[in-house]
């Protein structure tokens, strides 16, 4: 047994195929040395709208497996709530993966549009990207991106994207 996440990176879903947590958190370095940054998909969710940016597995664009109901940007990072349709094959074996704690990683699908390397740590400051999709994966490149509870519940919300407003990167 591992021991619990911090609470900005829970992903949660409900007994319906809802889920909902961070596909991406800001100031974390990701296994290919990239970091995100607050507004860093600002522009995207503004420019795409939800039904732009599917809901893959794998980052597979022939395994559509749901849809995201919300996208926004908080300060930790980028939210996520959707769904998963129950008459898609692959999302019941994935909701029923999901409740068994077999798979519980969620990953980006994105094109940097505007990025720097630090010359000192070989990081990538990602400051604007591109959102192409969010994917339930096996393997996030993000370790915090992972489902962590199973809700009694969902409640229903109205479908939105919420821009953020930009927020200071403070140094660690």
């Amino acid at each position: 047994m591992h021991a619990p996440l911090p609470l900005a990176s829970r992903l949660s879903l409900s007994l319906d195929g809802t889920i909902e947590g961070y596909a991406s958190l800001f100031g974390e370095v990701d296994q290919a040395r990239d970091m995100v940054m607050p507004g860093a998909f600002t522009q995207t969710l503004h420019q795409r709208g939800l039904r732009k940016i599917p809901m893959l597995f794998q980052h597979d664009p022939s395994e559509p497996v749901g849809i995201w109901l919300e996208l926004r940007e908080d300060f930790r990072g980028l939210w996520a709530r959707g769904k998963l349709i129950p008459d898609v094959a692959r999302a019941r074996e994935l909701l029923a993966l999901l409740r068994s704690g077999a798979i519980d990683g969620l990953s980006i699908g994105y094109r940097t549009v505007r990025g720097r390397i630090d010359p000192k740590t070989r990081v990538r400051r990602l400051h604007q990207v591109d959102l192409w999709e969010i994917s339930i994966v096996t393997f996030p490149l993000l370790a915090g991106a992972r489902v962590a509870a199973v809700k009694a519940n969902g409640a229903p919300r109205l479908s939105r994207i919420t821009p953020c407003r930009r927020v200071p990167v403070r140094g660690r």
